[in-house]
């Protein structure tokens, strides 16, 4: 067994100098914002749920995100829906600044999401990014994730946490992404909804939900398929979300949510090399076809939650949540590279069992002249993949090349306090412990020629994360914050899977271990005007990267030292009583500040992280008239997105280049008595750009580009009906 522990030491969480320049700027900082609130010619009629948006995320209750210590912004029912088709996340989080989603095209490898340049070299899947929904988490002990499986349909509302505070969820949490499902109306309603677009583009949901008595209750059924923009990209997948929420009595409630996922077909294109993107970026990548990559994947799960209140300042809450998933996914890798005893195949069959259960207890009291909130719980979270690996012959299963369990845990305890000193400061810390367990069973033992050794063993790893933050709340309408802390993310199993010159996992890669520090202002001219900006830095030690990749076979280590330096920026408002805008702006300097020799060659310091664009902007105008009759309900938008150039590699000898879309959006809704209809268009890409849309970073053969469609089109219908 090795052991790896990531204790902080007692030095400074951040660069001296840049935490002295930082912390001298919030009192400029908020002169600025108010100066340039007041320069816009912006009306100021009330319209109060602008900013009523209530978040938990930060501190683990309710607040106004305004008052968030930390980096925070929702995303609403309402903008879910006027977004697109509610298929993936790209369509709305990409308005959190901060926030890079990327659409690969592909639903066999998942979106590429990254929060400040966190999650960005993941091939496949989300990684260094914490997804839960509904309190549970959908991010598995070793730090990856699939957000495939949230059914947007479903979701009342986004929340997205950046920052040191984000690190009081454990591993690899670069950022945490709740996602919160909608309660049943309280007059009973059935629904449906169809959408249809480029390039056969077809979903279909049922929805309905009510209250009866002490019961609510919400399901939604939608089915997904596309024939993908390029060849061999089709997709089909079926879902099902529903929630039970009871109230046993006014202070206890108990929750069930359950999620039903199969995606029966994603076949992959794969990624394509410069030459191939020149020549037709529609084509499927080399030994896509022949091998007939793709996977079929099942996720069910069920968990249940369960509050309750005390009195007035003391409330307790629990969960437990178990699931199942299996999957069978054929790679890309040509035959011959499977024949070697190191391999492990073409074929992937993945059968996994996952639990877990958390508890939290509230408290309220009063300190001294303001009052003190704290939060104590513990988290233990189990999942054991069964692992077989075949040859893939023209996606025809061959012999046994891999067979082993790989059991995962986590087991972490924190406390977290937010102190109102008084109206005009606030005091926010915590610590988390966390443990994560790796335990490899080798089955696949050979004595004779090739040899494969047992190759089972166990790693362990530990760290103890601080966070500490101030506020200081200059006015109704003005907060400034600063926080600090402490962050570590572990090796995936996916990483740990090779090593370098030899069979079996590499048990001697280290956690990656980061320092957090961030200031930011908050202010609000008038009801209906908001702007964010933070400024945050980022050191990390033992940064994870590709040290080999061949053969289908990827090894890790770890490089040496990072840095992530950036700013967000957020605004929205009213500009008149029919328009309002909504402006996300990120810029990040992610760099390495080691040299090292990785899969792609001699690497300098300096050279910045593959995969994370410089800058990505979003921007939005939107419409909603007063309309009355048939008009009702009338609401058009038109986007911007701009993303600057992403780096293929830990080299940056080749990268995509950046790009500027704009896309346009309208709607209408119409009530008849008790039925409410609703119709939707979208036209993306509007001027029909050539782009590439992500990158496969560090790809071994220079399959990197992924691109993105031209322009696109997308109709939607929906009726509801209410019972009375």
């Amino acid at each position: 067994m090795t052991t790896r522990d990531a204790v902080p030491s007692p030095t400074s969480t951040a660069d001296p100098a840049v935490i002295g320049t930082v912390s001298a700027r919030p009192a400029r900082l908020a002169g600025l914002v108010a100066a340039a609130c007041a320069a816009l010619s912006v009306s100021t009629e009330p319209r109060a749920e602008t900013l009523s948006d209530v978040v938990v995320s930060a501190t683990r209750g309710e607040q106004r995100s305004f008052d968030a210590p930390a980096s925070i912004q929702g995303v609403t029912q309402e903008t879910l829906r006027e977004a697109g088709p509610q298929i993936n996340l790209s369509e709305s989080l990409n308005r959190v600044p901060g926030v890079v989603v990327l659409n690969r095209q592909n639903y066999a490898q998942d979106l590429q999401l990254s929060i400040r340049g966190f999650g960005a070299r993941s091939t496949f899947g989300i990684r260094g990014v914490r997804l839960l929904v509904d309190g549970i988490p959908a991010t598995i002990p070793d730090g990856q994730g699939q957000a495939s499986t949230i059914s947007l349909p479903s979701a009342a509302r986004i929340e997205v946490l950046r920052g040191p505070l984000a690190q009081l969820y454990g591993n690899a949490a670069g950022g945490v992404v709740q996602v919160f499902t909608r309660d049943g109306p309280a007059q009973p309603e059935l629904g449906a909804d169809a959408w249809f677009g480029s390039y056969g583009t077809r979903r279909y949901g049922l929805s309905g939900g009510g209250q009866a008595g002490a019961l609510n209750y919400y399901a939604d059924y939608s089915t997904f398929e596309t024939d993908g923009y390029r060849a061999h990209g089709a997709a089909e997948r079926k879902q099902l979300n529903a929630k039970l929420r009871y109230d046993l009595s006014p202070s206890t409630r108990f929750t069930l949510v359950g999620n039903f996922f199969d995606q029966p077909t994603s076949q992959d294109p794969a990624g394509l090399s410069r030459a191939q993107l020149t020549a037709d970026r529609r084509q499927a990548g080399t030994n896509a076809i022949a091998q007939n990559a793709g996977k079929s994947v099942s996720q069910n799960q069920l968990g249940l939650v369960a509050e309750h209140a005390i009195n007035a300042d003391n409330r307790f809450t629990a969960r437990v949540y178990y699931g199942q998933r299996e999957l069978d996914s054929r790679l890309t890798v040509p035959l011959g590279a499977q024949q070697a005893n190191t391999s492990a195949g073409g074929i992937i069959k993945l059968d996994r069992d996952y639990a877990g259960v958390g508890l939290q207890y509230s408290n309220r009291t009063r300190l001294a002249q303001g009052v003190l909130t704290s939060t104590v719980g513990i988290d233990y979270d189990r999942a054991k993949d069964a692992r077989l690996g075949y040859i893939n012959n023209a996606g025809v299963q061959g012999a046994l090349k891999r067979d082993e369990d790989n059991t995962f845990s986590s087991f972490d305890y924190f406390a977290q306090l937010a102190w109102a000193i008084n109206p005009d400061w606030t005091l926010t810390g915590g610590v988390r412990r966390s443990t994560v367990k790796f335990e490899v069973d080798d089955r696949f033992i050979q004595a004779g020629t090739p040899v494969n050794p047992n190759d089972s063993g166990s790693v362990d790893y530990s760290a103890t994360n601080p966070v500490l933050g101030i506020t200081r709340h200059l006015s109704e309408s003005v907060n400034l914050y600063a926080n600090v802390g402490r962050g570590f993310e572990t090796p995936t199993f996916t990483e740990i899977a090779y090593r370098n010159g030899g069979s079996g996992p590499n048990f001697l890669l280290a956690a990656s271990r980061s320092n957090h520090a961030e200031v930011g202002v908050k202010a609000r001219l008038g009801p209906d005007h908001r702007i964010d900006l933070a400024l945050f830095t980022i050191r990390t030690d033992d940064e994870l990267v590709v040290e080999t990749n061949s053969g289908g076979r990827s090894t890790f280590k770890n490089a040496g030292r990072t840095q992530r330096d950036g700013v967000e920026l957020s605004y929205t408002g009213r500009l008149s009583r029919d328009f309002t805008t909504l402006v996300a702006l990120t810029t990040l300097n992610a760099r390495f500040k080691d040299s090292f020799t990785g899969s792609s060659g001699a690497v300098a310091a300096g050279n910045k992280l593959p995969g994370v664009p410089d800058r990505f902007l979003y921007g939005e105008l939107a419409w909603r008239p007063a309309m009355s009759g048939w008009l009702t309900g009338l609401n058009a938008g038109i986007e911007l997105v701009h993303a600057g150039k992403l780096y293929v590699n830990d080299t940056n000898s080749d990268s995509a280049a950046g790009y500027t879309i704009f896309n346009l959006r309208a709607g209408l809704e119409q009530r008849v008595g008790a039925w409410r209809f609703r119709e939707f268009v979208r036209l993306d890409n509007v001027g029909d750009r050539d782009y590439v849309a992500s990158v496969i970073v560090n790809d071994a053969n220079g399959r990197y580009f992924e691109p993105a469609p031209g322009r696109t089109w997308l109709l939607g219908v929906s009726a509801a009906y209410t019972f009375r």
